[in-house]
């Protein structure tokens, strides 16, 4: 056990999918996993593992932010024997192709953050997923027909739609980098992954957009996005 953490060695996958929200882990565990038992409730971050199509998997909350995730995906990485995770959340579109609910793959990964210098004394500001676990995903969404975009992405510090100018927050993004979507977790877990010599992929559904008025509601955050769910559940089972 850790202080956050209440399961058992060997309660946990070595692969999981990790989305923000608490009832999203359990939306997933009670709509698409059998044999499902809970093995953590600390805090309310929920963590559950069952069995999807006869492959054992979990799904654990990572909560907001990156000191969140960074928590406890270096935990289950670190101390449960984790392998890969798949992170599964939301995100703001920054370019005009995505629509809402279009699903984004992330492959590098730009942060302004000081995560990586604080845990590591590392002054860095770029991580990138892992290939072989994208390479996968990419596979899997054209055999089930479920459309990505993959591209470079941001991990803020704070929501994006709250900054008081957001173009001026782009414009210290390095050139050349052309971010199509952000959202807040993505970095800090890329970060531990390469820090621990493991894998890490991150899967996003778009909830809102500079380029659209429409902001999905808490109810769509959380159940609407089954096609992003379905996708990470069946790349799963082929890693």
């Amino acid at each position: 056990m850790t202080p956050h953490n209440e399961a058992n060695l060997g309660d946990i996958a070595d692969v999981v999918l990790m989305p923000g929200d608490p009832l999203r882990a359990k939306y997933i565990a009670d709509n698409f996993l059998d044999d499902v038992k809970l093995v953590n409730s600390v805090r309310n971050m929920f963590g559950y593992t069952g069995t999807y199509k006869g492959k054992k998997l979990s799904v654990f909350a990572s909560g907001m932010g990156m000191p969140s995730m960074g928590i406890y995906s270096y935990e289950l990485y670190k101390f449960y024997g984790v392998d890969s995770i798949i992170r599964i959340g939301s995100c703001g579109a920054y370019i005009k192709d995505l629509n809402l609910f279009d699903i984004v793959l992330s492959e590098n990964c730009y942060s302004e953050s000081n995560y990586a210098l604080t845990l590591n004394n590392e002054n860095c500001h770029l991580t990138s997923s892992d290939s072989t676990l994208n390479s996968v995903i990419e596979k899997v969404s054209q055999d089930i027909n479920v459309p990505i975009y993959k591209g470079n992405t941001v991990c803020t510090d704070c929501f994006d739609v709250y900054m008081t100018d957001v173009n001026k927050f782009l414009s210290r993004i390095p050139g050349g980098f052309n971010p199509i979507s952000a959202e807040m977790e993505a970095f800090a877990l890329f970060y531990n992954a390469q820090l621990l010599n493991k894998k890490a992929a991150c899967l996003m559904s778009v909830v809102d957009s500079k380029f659209i008025e429409k902001i999905a509601s808490p109810e769509e955050r959380q159940n609407g996005l089954n096609a992003m769910i379905k996708l990470a559940l069946e790349s799963a089972i082929q890693i």
